[in-house]
């Protein structure tokens, strides 16, 4: 006689729920369904067997997609860093010349403290507009 488990598991449920005739917990049983039927939708657990159907290629393939997966997670990984590297260089770049102009800018402030005109600061002033190129000939 051949049983499989779901059946056997029904058969014990409904023995279960025989012998307990509607005591404390009702006519539900173990699985919260009335009239002691099993929902088929509620398969747990691990199956016995499924571990004969993986064979040795199998678990080769297996390995060989999780070294090919790692190696080329690394790769992802160094081209990341590598991109990460080159935007704080490019940053640092620019920290180095808002440094130098803000250097300038510094010692400009304390000529005109000092009632001189710096160098540089004419040529700027045409560049930005504020002096028009008539009045620079004056």
């Amino acid at each position: 006689m051949n049983i499989d488990f779901e059946t056997m598991a029904v058969l014990e449920e409904e023995s279960q729920n025989e012998s307990l005739g509607g005591g404390a917990y009702g006519s539900t049983g173990a699985s919260g369904v009335e009239g002691g039927e099993r929902r088929e939708s509620g398969k747990r657990g691990r199956r016995p067997g499924r571990k004969a159907q993986l064979d040795k290629q199998d678990m080769k393939a297996k390995l060989e997609r999780s070294r090919q997966s790692a190696r080329e997670c690394r790769a992802r990984k160094k081209l990341r860093y590598q991109y990460l590297e080159e935007l704080v260089a490019d940053r640092e770049r620019a920290v180095l010349t808002l440094r130098k102009e803000l250097d300038k800018y510094y010692k400009w402030n304390l000529e005109l403290d000092q009632g001189r005109m710096p160098e540089g600061l004419d040529v700027m002033m045409q560049e930005i507009g504020v002096v028009k190129q008539e009045d620079a000939k004056f």
